[in-house]
């Protein structure tokens, strides 16, 4: 019937500041959605602190709050590690990609060790994936050119792959010179 103007429309208030009840609920609410480190716990509920303001006289205990919930079983940085590693090796990226991805979320090193010997074993399968999916090597349509050669094997590093095994993928044109990876790229 009639439209409203901007003015009419009730404005919007500033969010609550928290206090330890809303942060715990808070931090609850982000576990039930995504799969998180402690540190990644902890930066998002600080970063919820600047937006909101903090309600208490004293300033919260994000860390001791984040280490409570990994007691709970709510956080698990070393299954984290295993369930973020082996998405991206079964996506094609290679060990130190991987690496990388963990360090960033926070994951501590005894935690990112088993990742990283499991980046090893599956070194020739990631890479094999990320050809695949980038269709290059053996696995192209046509034979690229040098240069296009040259841009595939600095993608394959980007992606945490070791040179001699991504030289050999990339300047590969059948399957047949690509069948002995295994053994000369396997186990380190």
């Amino acid at each position: 019937m009639f439209s409203r103007s901007r003015s009419d429309r009730a404005e919007r208030r500033p969010p609550k500041p928290l206090n330890e009840t809303s942060l715990k609920d808070l931090a609850l609410h982000y576990l039930g959605r995504f799969a998180s480190t402690r540190a990644k716990l902890v930066q998002y509920l600080e970063r919820k602190l600047r937006e909101r303001g903090w309600d208490g006289d004293t300033p919260p205990d994000l860390v001791a709050l984040a280490d409570r919930c990994a007691e709970l079983g709510y956080v698990d940085d070393a299954a984290y590690a295993a369930m973020k590693g082996g998405a991206l090796l079964r996506r094609g990226y290679g060990a130190r990609r991987v690496e990388q991805a963990l360090q960033a979320a926070g994951v501590k090193e005894p935690d990112r060790d088993e990742m990283r010997s499991a980046g090893r074993d599956q070194a020739v399968s990631a890479a094999l994936a990320f050809a695949k999916r980038k269709r290059v090597g053996a696995f192209a349509d046509q034979p690229a050119d040098p240069d296009k050669r040259r841009k595939q094997l600095q993608a394959f590093i980007r992606a945490g792959h070791d040179f001699a095994l991504a030289r050999r993928i990339v300047f590969a044109d059948s399957m047949e010179e690509i069948a002995g990876l295994e053994e000369d790229f396997g186990r380190e």
